[in-house]
């Protein structure tokens, strides 16, 4: 009989955490045709998260407990769930419910006829703010533009991978991960499944700007090497005008020129100091991968074996 993990990332959830257990639970116990687990990873939380999900795991043999020792973000809570998983198949799936757990069988008849990843593509996102329905509408469209991969756009991490696809994604050795974009770069065949996102069951949200900022950051630094053009771009606009304003000299009046040079030097060094720090970006990525630091510190576990 084959195996189905769900993996559930978790960040100061106490009050979703029994409600997402029951709920997970209820699906994939009507789900006969194959064996399951649950895998709960806390990122660090600090409230009662933790606790909640250790007396889950003491009563339930087929739910897997992973602890980080601090919050470690999203993306490697996820990449510890993929490491321990031994389904057949593994379904990511957030702890607030937005995505629903009773899609589950839906996205498994699509495995069954062959597809490795089946991602949910969202038609229509409920309970979201205009700026960030908007600003995640811009940003698929901009990294898809500057991207050497084409990753769909409205997808989250809410998706089932194939044992195959598994395997791949835990061979990637980078620390920033953005695996969206890691799963389209495997390869592999693939299939959008269109649902409606739900509003969040209880609780807040914890993706912040700054970490949504740092998502953005990691998927367009992680699959393009366009940005880097930007430098070149930029300083051949800035010789062409330096040469114009070079002209000038021999047209223009002298207190004309001394403006003219002010501003050429203003503009000057702010394309300098951009492409300074384009370039601190990049390298910045070299110096944490150079370290070779884990992305994630395991505190404790429970029923992993």
């Amino acid at each position: 009989m084959k195996k189905i993990s769900v993996i559930i990332p978790m960040y100061y959830e106490e009050e979703m955490v029994n409600i997402c257990y029951r709920e997970v639970k209820r699906v994939l116990k009507n789900i006969r045709k194959y064996t399951y687990e649950i895998i709960f990873i806390n990122d660090g939380s600090q409230d009662r998260t933790l606790e909640l999900l250790e007396k889950i795991a003491k009563r339930d043999s087929k739910v897997k407990l992973i602890s980080f020792s601090r919050n470690f973000g999203h993306q490697p809570a996820v990449s510890a769930g993929l490491k321990y998983a031994t389904g057949d198949a593994a379904i990511i799936i957030d702890a607030d419910l937005q995505d629903p757990p009773r899609l589950i069988p839906n996205m498994l008849k699509l495995w069954e006829e062959g597809y490795e990843v089946v991602y949910g593509k969202r038609k229509k996102r409920k309970g979201e703010t205009i700026f960030k329905l908007f600003t995640a509408k811009m940003f698929y469209r901009i990294l898809n533009s500057l991207s050497t991969v084409s990753i769909p756009k409205d997808t989250g991490d809410f998706r089932l991978i194939d044992r195959k696809v598994i395997d791949a994604i835990n061979t990637f050795p980078e620390h920033n991960k953005f695996l969206r974009g890691l799963y389209s770069y495997a390869g592999f065949k693939q299939t959008e499944y269109l649902y409606e996102r739900k509003e969040r069951t209880a609780g807040e949200t914890k993706y912040t700007l700054k970490k949504m900022v740092k998502l953005a950051s990691d998927g367009i630094i992680g699959f393009s090497y366009k940005p880097l053009t930007l430098i070149l771009i930029l300083s051949t606009i800035l010789f062409i005008i330096s040469i114009l304003l070079f002209i000038s000299i021999f047209i223009w009046h002298k207190y004309y020129l001394i403006f003219s040079i002010t501003c050429l030097f203003s503009f000057s060094t702010s394309i300098i100091l951009f492409c300074l720090w384009l370039l601190s970006i990049y390298i910045k990525r070299i110096y944490d991968e150079a370290k070779n630091r884990p992305s994630y510190i395991i505190s404790e576990t429970k029923n992993i074996y």
